[in-house]
């Protein structure tokens, strides 16, 4: 295991100076914090994290979840994850006052889980779904449903969940075939059956409470007549005794990464006496769910985000002591007497670890910036306001979710690659944060669906203003750049870039114009990795100009070499990955068709 796994100093520099958490903070919602509250609390959860999630990371991969004799055994320290998720407030903390919550803004959530993410994955879920479950029962749900179950869900007595997938649908939320049958007593009787349900089942609860999408009988076809329901594992009765709820665990998954973290499959109503409760209005369902849903794709980025940084502060400690060759000298021969060099000295490892470095900050980064754009959006007291942070936080989603963990994957990647033949092996923990991270690029709608919803529904959006509402944004970082000669050349090229998505998106709108919606997103996949490209340039901009500021007003929060280090990245990031648009631009403006199905046979 490697000694670090988060950079304290890179992340209050994103939350303070980057992002500027003071502006979200001097909002009326946020007036009971101060930037030395939202610092405390930070230290709190990294020294929670130091002392309960750290150092159990590599034991529950070797102990994974699993079932046995109708039950779900996970790690002991799921139960200490649920009682001082509770305690210390990190499952109700941006709930309101009066739910119970601490206010919290969602800045600091999002920094506040990514502490424990990358400190050990498999646990944060368990306490993350429990607070997107209650937030929709808070949010949709009756007076009686929030009183009976969200109080005791915020204090980690409880867990929650949200049950989508079913076996013969998949992603395809249409084809749901759960029914949801009403009775005369105000419960529907549910049955059908959930698979992939993370943390569904385990013996660190009382209760579950299932957020479950079904089909109210003789509801309209297709995702129009999806409705959501409340069904827990066990019914409370007044008393406050748990009766059994007719929910069945059939059994859990074994994978091949966050083996810790259970992946249950649920059977409802198999005795024909599950109940559930109507969240809301008959068939709202999937646009409630996805309040849940939108968080939930932040949540995957800031997760993904959290496993690639972990995997390279330990593939960077490694190389910082590992010796082994020599450097070539001027005449391109090594001195086979000199003493070795240690591998942080080679060309090929620095370029390795720079990638790394230039992903993983500006995952966080991006994370960070959604979550602000979410706070400003519901602290708005303009219409103006409410547009602008609701078409970028649209816009946006998609790609938090997507870069980071398809990025993710290629920064761990490089991580293993540093350590030759050792990251092969199980005796480093670099193997495990590769499996881990595998998972984030089909969380919560693949990579491909994500695309699509970038490119058919975001990028398209009333004429493309999201887009200018970006566009707009990035001009802003550039005019500061381009205040520094060292800068100036990255806010040129990145100028030219924004004018290549302008290019891209008018190419590919007149197939949409045309009706061959096919065509049109045929390459959404391309087009994200275009557009995240892009846009993560615009990041690094961003904070090399913070950084270039502090160091000319001579800043001292932190050191010289820190700051350098940003600026360095961001001209290593222009160099070797902003350069790789202009090959994927030419793919997309490419007028031949390979990948659409016809009646010619390629796969023979």
């Amino acid at each position: 295991m490697a000694k670090q796994y988060v950079d304290m100093d890179t992340l209050k520099f994103l939350l303070n100076q980057v992002h500027n958490l003071s502006e979200v903070l001097e909002k009326e919602r946020y007036s009971d914090h101060d930037l030395d509250s939202m610092d405390l609390f930070l230290n709190s959860v990294k020294d929670f994290s130091d002392q309960e999630l750290f150092p159990y990371f590599k034991e529950m991969d070797e102990q994974p979840a699993h079932f046995k004799d109708g039950k779900v055994i996970v790690h002991p320290q799921v139960g200490v994850m649920m009682k001082k998720g509770g305690e210390m407030g990190l499952i109700s903390g941006v709930f309101n006052f009066e739910d119970g919550g601490l206010q919290l803004p969602g800045m600091m959530h999002t920094a506040a889980s990514f502490i424990q993410d990358a400190a050990n994955n498999n646990l944060p879920g368990y306490t993350g779904l429990t607070m997107g479950a209650a937030e929709l029962i808070v949010h949709f749900a009756n007076e009686e449903l929030k009183k009976t179950y969200a109080s005791r869900m915020l204090t980690g007595e409880w867990a929650g969940t949200m049950c989508l997938t079913e076996p013969q649908a998949g992603s395809s939320l249409s084809d749901i075939t759960t029914s949801a049958t009403p009775t005369d007593d105000g419960h529907y009787h549910i049955k059908g059956q959930k698979i992939f349900i993370s943390g569904g089942d385990h013996e660190y609860a009382d209760n579950f409470v299932h957020l479950v999408l079904a089909r109210i009988d003789g509801a309209p076809t297709g995702t129009k007549g999806i409705s959501l329901f409340v069904v827990p594992k066990k019914r409370p009765a007044a008393d406050g005794s748990l009766s059994p709820n007719d929910v069945i665990t059939a059994g859990d998954f074994q994978k091949m990464g966050q083996r810790g973290y259970c992946t249950t499959h649920l059977m409802f109503g198999e005795g024909e006496d599950c109940r559930g409760w109507l969240v809301g209005k008959p068939h709202q369902g999937l646009r409630y769910m996805f309040l849940m849903m939108n968080g939930a794709r932040i949540g995957v980025g800031r997760g993904a985000a959290a496993v690639a940084t972990a995997a390279y502060h330990a593939s960077l400690e490694y190389a910082q002591e590992r010796p082994q060759g020599r450097r070539l000298n001027n005449a391109g021969r090594k001195d086979a007497n000199a003493g070795q060099s240690l591998i942080i000295d080679h060309a090929d490892v620095r370029r390795m670890l720079l990638l790394q470095k230039s992903i993983v900050e500006a995952s966080l980064s991006l994370v960070l910036l959604a979550s602000k754009y979410s706070d400003l959006l519901h602290t708005a007291t303009t219409e103006e306001d409410k547009e602008k942070y609701k078409f970028l936080l649209e816009l946006i989603t998609p790609v938090v979710k997507t870069y980071p963990s398809d990025m993710g994957v290629v920064a761990i990647s490089n991580g293993l690659q540093v350590l030759g033949g050792y990251g092969f092996c199980s005796e480093y923990i670099l193997q495990q944060y590769y499996r881990d991270i595998r998972i984030f690029p089909i969380y919560e709608g693949t990579t491909g669906i994500q695309s699509q919803d970038l490119l058919g529904r975001k990028a398209m959006m009333e004429n493309g203003k999201a887009i200018k509402l970006l566009a707009g944004e990035m001009m802003e970082t550039m005019q500061a750049a381009m205040t520094f000669e060292e800068l100036k050349p990255y806010a040129v090229k990145l100028g030219g870039k924004i004018q290549e998505v302008q290019k891209v998106l008018g190419f590919l709108s007149e197939f949409a114009k045309k009706g061959e919606y096919e065509r049109f997103v045929s390459d959404a996949s391309l087009f994200m990795e275009f557009f995240s490209t892009i846009t993560v340039a615009w990041l690094w901009l961003d904070m090399a100009t913070n950084a270039k500021q502090k160091l000319v007003a001579g800043d001292k929060t932190f050191s010289t070499e820190f700051y350098e280090s940003k600026i360095h990245t961001m001209k290593f990031y222009y160099k070797y990955e902003l350069v790789k648009t202009t090959g994927l631009a030419e793919a997309l403006m490419d007028d031949e068709v390979l990948t659409i199905a016809t009646d010619k046979k390629v796969f023979v």
